[in-house]
């Protein structure tokens, strides 16, 4: 059966490219405003109640709104702001972590963050096998292409050409810590150093460790062992067994869904970073949205997603 599908805020970077992913696919029709419809609530109330899936890609008080104007509908929601990521009601869209079954059976999908995606790839599966502990001090340094900060950083990037690097959230409290914290199973949210270079898309998440000062230290190889057994099977996430001798971002990469994971110890084994590779625009915000958006809709997850 066909499902009809309302893109709330479809003139945004995420927006447009889970239209692109959307195009040409006969299961879905797609509700689609106009410009000055868009201004108009009533036009949005409207589709939004005619909709079988709504997906939000809006500020979180816009989010907000969006779902305030479908209530009395059976709408179901898929949400890429951070409104609703750790809120009472909402299922986080992460099959790999939360479970295929529980996000087909939801009504409300909160998309992860991009960053927090590679964070917990790489740390909920070790922390539920116990292999790092939940108490510990965990830290995050990070890179993304430009693309994830809006239009606003977008053309700030095109308009201001000699930007190589951007450090921010230096004063702490990032949006993105409260599901880091919650879906890894912390005690304690992680120090997190965010960055933006002048690359269209692209990520790399990197979660530096000193083994030797846990407590109770597992080796690089158990850690890679466990990462390799949570994710077998999976089509979108590659665990690598080597160490590579450098990860690039490239400015003109290409739309890709998938994440790829590393595990790089030292040679004594006394420390290791965790490394993630994925694209902010794919896995990390529209990808992920067609992934749950797929196995809402009972179709094979990797539909219409960009793997090769």
């Amino acid at each position: 059966m066909t499902q009809r599908i309302f893109i709330d805020g479809a003139a945004g970077t995420t927006g447009l490219e889970i239209r692109e992913r959307l195009a040409g696919r006969d299961e879905f029709e797609l509700i689609v405003l106009g410009d000055e419809e868009r201004k108009s609530e009533s036009a949005r109330r409207d589709a939004l109640h005619a909709a079988d899936i709504a997906i939000l890609c809006l500020p979180d008080d816009a989010a907000k709104e969006s779902v305030s104007l479908a209530e009395g509908s059976d709408t179901r929601f898929i949400d890429a702001s951070s409104a609703h990521r750790v809120a009472d009601g909402w299922t986080y869209g992460f099959p790999e972590l939360i479970g295929h079954d529980t996000i087909a059976n939801a009504q409300f999908v909160s998309n992860p963050g991009c960053y927090p995606t590679g964070f917990l790839a790489l740390v909920a599966p070790l922390v539920k096998a116990g292999l790092l502990p939940a108490d510990w001090p965990y830290t995050v340094n990070a890179v993304s292409g430009y693309s994830g900060g809006g239009k606003a950083l977008i053309e700030r990037f095109a308009q201001e050409t000699d930007f190589a690097f951007r450090a921010y959230g230096l004063g702490g409290g990032h949006k993105h810590l409260p599901e880091m914290k919650a879906y890894a199973g912390l005690t304690h949210a992680p120090v997190f150093s965010p960055s933006v270079v002048p690359a269209h898309r692209g990520m790399i998440v990197d979660v530096p460790l000193t083994l030797a000062a846990m407590e109770q230290s597992h080796s690089p190889a158990a850690l890679l062992n466990e990462l390799q057994r949570f994710y077998d099977g999976s089509d979108l996430v590659s665990v690598h067994g080597d160490v590579p001798g450098e990860l690039l971002l490239h400015e003109g990469a290409p739309a890709w869904d998938g994440i790829e994971l590393w595990v790089c110890g030292d040679a004594a084994g006394a420390q290791v970073r965790l490394v993630a590779r994925l694209d902010n625009l794919g896995k990390g915000a529209s990808g992920a949205a067609i992934q749950n958006l797929n196995i809402m809709c009972g179709l094979p997850e990797t539909t219409g997603l960009r793997l090769g």
